[in-house]
């Protein structure tokens, strides 16, 4: 197998992981008041449903980035999400209700994850650079591991914060990839080609950086 395309299956995977832990979160609570068989039919049917619209949506935007600039512009976005992962500007989990009936907290879990997952899917999109193959192979491999997994990775996340450092970074690094494959700025990079490792190294820096000031900065302010 290529080389770049097991690294950019990893990053995927990788990228799935760290934004697909707020998606554990959003079953239980939509599905917390169901009797038992049906919170496990919601789990499933929730969770079958909410992938391959994220997967389609993926997809979608793996080809509106092919607009010009429109890669730059998302590279941006995910600089944003990446800084928000790391300082904890995120979603609202608490405005998620509890479903009263099997098809609410399956709508409930779709819905939430829609409206939760752009950062995901613009993530998986620009670590993809238009290998629809690459999007599908690695939000498969990253299902059972954000089903099963995604409780114990905001368990070690919330007790290791090194971890949220580490998943900043990769968003980052995507992000910086993101810009430097911009088709506008091709001639660009090629005439200036330690950019294109530059870019995504100081991106990395640049957020981890601007992430760990702003939260000594809040933590200064919670001791006063």
């Amino acid at each position: 197998m290529d080389f770049d395309f097991l690294m950019s299956i990893l990053m995927i995977v990788g990228i799935d992981i760290v934004l697909g832990g707020d998606n554990a979160i959003v079953i239980a609570l939509a599905s917390r008041n169901l009797p038992e068989t049906q919170r496990n039919k919601a789990i499933f049917l929730g969770t079958g449903l909410a992938i391959i619209v994220r997967i389609l949506l993926t997809i979608i935007a793996v080809y509106l980035l092919v607009i010009p600039f429109l890669q730059l512009i998302g590279a941006v976005l995910l600089l944003f999400i990446s800084y928000n992962l790391l300082t904890g500007e995120g979603e609202d989990l608490s405005k998620i209700q509890a479903s009263p009936t099997l098809m609410a907290a399956v709508r409930t879990i779709v819905f939430a994850d829609i409206v939760m997952g752009f950062d995901n899917v613009l993530a998986v999109a620009g670590a993809a650079h238009g290998n629809i193959i690459l999007v599908v192979l690695g939000l498969i491999v990253s299902i059972p591991i954000i089903i099963w997994g995604s409780k114990l990775i905001l368990v070690l996340m919330e007790k290791f914060s090194i971890l949220v450092y580490v998943g900043s970074g990769i968003l980052a690094y995507t992000a910086g990839k993101m810009a430097t494959h911009e088709e506008r700025l091709a001639s660009f990079f090629e005439e200036n080609t330690f950019l294109q490792m530059g870019i995504p190294a100081a991106a990395v820096l640049g957020v981890l950086a601007a992430g760990y000031i702003a939260n000594q900065i809040r933590l200064k302010k919670a001791h006063n």
